[in-house]
């Protein structure tokens, strides 16, 4: 690239080194100039033909062989919109994605939104889960958990950021964050699910995000194993458990379930077709 060249033909150029790589070159293109530029993908397009000097063309061009080599374009510009909210994400927190959506979808149909009812998302990472819900339900409390210093401070970044007041976010392994003696309505997670020695960890966008966040022992369900274990305790009478995982799980979930004498267990798919959440509901006291 010279210093000569306008918005377009940097997109142009930028779309063409991609395109062996990525599935969508030009927008992903216009997403890190975009990034770059601190503009609107709508700006590249009205003022394209802008020219750009020597350092935005040297800064777009480590952008892009960034992104060739495999960093995920999230890590690239720092942002990640998930729920229609734009989150601040980095290396030390998973990238949210669609499918998990169908987490946020399930919790918000089970209470009424003006009921007083208090939420916990373990593992939260980037607060993706969490803030999603506590933009929905105002009236609803919060908790949401990690144990990685690194990835609590993005989710409190994307709390502040969004001005969201109706969370809590705790510092701790699973549970062990949770306020003592506490009973919440709802328990959700989207944990570690992907066995240790899969091969797909070696693999696109996973190379890059944290192993602890994506990988959980040699079957992935040792954290699943742990949260069900312990759902029960933390439940109130008629709680709810919603657990995201892989779409080869549900079975083994479901049975792990009703091993923790959880009932009215359901699973759900996403928009793939894959079974993606399984819910169970607490027995205890009912």
């Amino acid at each position: 690239m010279d210093s000569s060249i306008t918005v377009a033909q940097a997109i142009g150029t930028a779309a063409n080194q991609l395109h062996p790589h990525v599935d969508a070159a030009r927008l992903e293109a216009e997403l890190l100039l975009s990034h770059l530029l601190g503009k609107s993908r709508s700006w590249l397009i009205t003022w394209s033909d802008t020219r750009l000097d020597d350092q935005q063309l040297q800064h777009f061009s480590d952008l892009v062989n960034k992104r060739i080599q495999g960093v995920p374009i999230a890590q690239l510009t720092g942002e990640r919109e998930f729920w229609s909210l734009p989150l601040r994400v980095t290396a030390d927190t998973l990238i949210p994605r669609p499918e998990t959506e169908l987490l946020v979808e399930t919790c918000l149909d089970l209470y009424p939104a003006e009921n007083s009812i208090t939420v916990a998302d373990l593992g939260t990472g980037s607060g993706a889960i969490a803030l999603a819900i506590a933009t929905e339900r105002p009236a609803w409390c919060i908790l949401a958990t990690d144990k990685s210093h690194q990835a609590l401070d993005v989710a409190i970044h994307n709390a502040e950021t969004l001005q969201i007041d109706n969370i809590q976010l705790l510092q701790g392994d699973w549970f062990d964050a949770l306020p003592a003696n506490i009973r919440v309505e709802v328990l959700l997670s989207n944990p570690p699910y992907i066995p240790m020695n899969d091969p797909h960890l070696q693999q696109g966008d996973l190379r890059f995000e944290p192993r602890t966040a994506l990988a959980s022992g040699d079957d992935g369900l040792d954290a699943i194993r742990l949260i069900i274990s312990k759902a029960s305790d933390y439940l109130e009478p008629g709680g709810y458990l919603l657990l995201e995982h892989g779409y080869n799980q549900g079975s083994a979930v479901r049975r792990l379930m009703h091993q923790s004498a959880l009932g009215e267990i359901n699973i759900l798919t996403d928009l793939a077709g894959h079974e993606r959440v399984t819910i169970g509901r607490s027995t205890a006291g009912k």
